[in-house]
């Protein structure tokens, strides 16, 4: 006589599945000090419009989407989106986080005069003034 193997292990599965999706949604991703906001666009890598003035992205810059994974360039050509970022020694832009609408309304100082007037707690990821 053949037994159904029982529903149980295929339910386990299924929910173990579906929590990554809703864990990934709800970890808060850490930025470092020198990160500004900006809205950031690619023109034509490595062209892009920084707060609507012409940048560039450093050889080997960093752009992650707002699942935190690897963004190519030439992915989103012609796109807007509110980002942080950071600098090169040279002036380039060479890290990019696309902020999650969360994260996008949160204040963030958008110059570095800004961010020096503000302490910054690094745990919270979160500005305040001196």
């Amino acid at each position: 006589m053949t037994r159904c193997p029982p529903a149980w292990p295929a339910l386990a599965l299924a929910a173990a599945l579906a929590l990554p999706a809703t864990a990934q949604e709800q970890v808060q991703r850490s930025f470092p000090q020198n990160a500004l906001r900006g809205q950031i666009a690619v023109v034509q890598p490595p062209e892009i419009t920084l707060n609507g003035q012409p940048a560039r992205l450093a050889p080997g810059a960093r752009i992650r989407g707002r699942d935190n994974l690897l963004v190519m360039s030439g992915a989103i050509v012609g796109q807007a989106f509110p980002a942080n970022y950071t600098l090169d020694t040279y002036g380039l832009v060479m890290d990019v986080w696309l902020l999650r609408p969360e994260e996008a309304g949160r204040p963030w100082p958008r110059t570095p005069q800004e961010a020096a007037a503000l302490n910054f707690d690094p745990v919270a990821q979160t500005w305040s003034k001196r």
